[in-house]
């Protein structure tokens, strides 16, 4: 007596689950160019490294005399691998079998892979595609009757989707047509990526079109929507280059907030210099500069990785490193509104600072901020309620600061380029200018009365204008200890290494008194 006869009917369980939704399925997905779930787990992880959980479950169908005739697997696939070397979860959809929708789902399949996030501290990665285990109109009569929303463990999943946020890293990845909770499961990430062929959706376009919208899956959610929207941080032409960023993601960050983010053998000189930094901010303060240049230029070579590029754009915002080290960098984009905070850009500062504050990464602050953004859309959009919750993040924040003011600071908003209440580095570069608003303009207003008693308005007006701008010289703030130091633009990477290096004993792993905001 052994045991083959139970270990053939194994391996033929595993045959049926390979098979997924069957070769007809199977080749329809290769066909329109995505690939089957298995494939995309295969290239996300380390070679051999994925352990499968739940490899046989799925609706079994059995002969009259109780012998096995087919499994259909259940439309979720996942288990526990390696990336980098480190421990990850993943969990996919398996579009082949019934479109991932909730007929062929296994609720306690998605909801173990958060627990296992959760229970032992590592970082989850989400592959979706279709409705993720939702809601399907055919469900109805497979079930036998309507489902609760958030009944049979949905709540349960829910609540895992928002305490991983606070816990471990959560990537997530569009690859198809995302819609319902598939969508909702996309958002809520800390960091999520879709294809430029795929769509994302609350409900798609047969829903919409109800409404009298009738709309193609990338009218109603394409790619370039979403990303503008911020409904998802980036988009990629292929599946492979989804993986490398969501790879690239994790390398920043540790494994839980238990942990610190990790340190990186550098071989970019701490003390590198660039001569071209003494000239990349024009004098004259209504011309534009590449901020990205100056990124470049001070983090280590080939480190910065930007997130969310193409929402709130007059703020730019990414991972970094300097001599090794991880940090959050923010930075103005004179491009978009001169730098003004929209309220897009107040919404991803708060994002992005409570990523800092969960993850235990020091914060790099590259200002150039002429104020919020001024008129009727930006009265409109609640730039001030917006701008208000992204000061209050700055200043509920623990995690080292340092700003360098590269330009303007200006107004509220101008305030807002370090967290109150605590101590913080600053430095200001020659080029640096700062007030609580603007002379242009300001001028006209404060000085009227003295204007328009001048024989000559428009030359009272450049005199006026000529004594204040030698008044906001930096270094007359400097002489008062306003600003601790103005610097050669030329020391940034060195300051900022020394800075990443001092944050270093000034960060306690463990979880932040907030649990982050989708």
């Amino acid at each position: 007596m052994n045991w083959k006869p139970e270990f053939d009917e194994l391996n033929r369980r595993k045959a049926f689950a390979l098979e997924m939704g069957g070769a007809d399925k199977v080749k329809r997905q290769r066909d329109s160019g995505r690939l089957t779930v298995r494939e995309r787990i295969d290239k996300l992880v380390d070679k051999n490294s994925f352990q499968e959980t739940g490899t046989i479950s799925g609706l079994g169908e059995y002969e009259p005399n109780g012998d096995l005739k087919t499994v259909t697997p259940a439309n979720c696939v996942f288990g526990r691998a390696k990336v980098d070397g480190r421990p990850v979860v993943v969990v996919g959809d398996d579009f082949t079998v019934r479109g991932g929708s909730a007929d062929a789902a296994i609720s306690a399949k998605p909801l173990m892979a958060e627990e296992t996030a959760n229970a032992f501290r590592i970082p989850i990665i989400r592959v979706i595609e279709g409705s993720g285990g939702g809601g399907s109109v055919k469900t109805i009569e497979t079930r036998g009757a309507s489902n609760l929303p958030g009944g049979v463990g949905g709540t349960r999943g829910f609540y895992y989707m928002t305490e991983n946020l606070a816990q471990v890293p959560v990537v997530a990845l569009g690859l198809g047509s995302v819609a319902g909770l598939g969508a909702a499961r996309l958002a809520s990430s800390h960091y999520s990526i879709m294809t430029k062929k795929s769509a994302m959706f609350v409900a798609g376009p047969p829903v919409v079109a109800r409404l009298g919208q009738p709309l193609e899956k990338t009218e109603l959610g394409g790619w370039e929507i979403q990303t503008r929207a911020g409904g998802v941080d980036h988009a990629t032409e292929t599946e492979e280059e989804a993986f490398e960023c969501a790879r690239r993601f994790l390398s920043y960050l540790p494994s839980s907030v238990y942990e610190l983010p990790p340190t990186i053998a550098c071989n970019d000189d701490p003390e590198r210099t660039d001569e071209a930094l003494m000239n990349v901010v024009p004098r004259n303060r209504r011309q534009v500069y590449k901020m990205r240049t100056i990124i470049e230029s001070v983090v280590d070579k080939g480190s910065f990785f930007e997130l969310a590029q193409y929402f709130g754009r007059s703020v730019i915002a990414g991972l970094a490193r300097f001599d090794g080290r991880a940090v959050l960098l923010l930075a103005s984009d004179p491009y978009h509104y001169a730098g003004s905070w929209t309220a897009d850009a107040c919404q991803k500062v708060v994002r992005f600072v409570d990523l800092a504050e969960t993850f235990h990464l020091p914060v790099v602050y590259l200002c150039d901020c002429p104020g919020f953004l001024i008129g009727l859309e930006a009265e409109k959009s609640a730039t001030i309620r917006h701008g208000v919750r992204a000061m209050a993040a700055l200043n509920q924040s623990t995690i080292p600061w340092c700003t360098v003011i590269v330009r303007n600071s200006y107004g509220v908003a101008g305030a807002a380029h370090q967290p109150g209440g605590r101590l913080s580095l600053r430095y200001a570069w020659l080029s640096a200018s700062w007030g609580s608003l603007p002379l242009e303009g300001g001028v006209e207003a404060a000085y009227r009365a003295e204007i328009e008693a001048s024989d000559d308005p428009a030359a009272k007006l450049k005199e006026i204008e000529t004594r204040l701008d030698k008044m906001k010289s930096p270094f007359r703030t400097a002489e008062k200890f306003w600003v601790e130091e103005i610097i050669d633009p030329r020391k940034t990477r060195s300051l900022l290494c020394d800075f990443a290096r001092l944050a270093e004993p000034a960060r306690t792993p463990g979880k932040v008194h907030f649990a982050i905001r989708p």
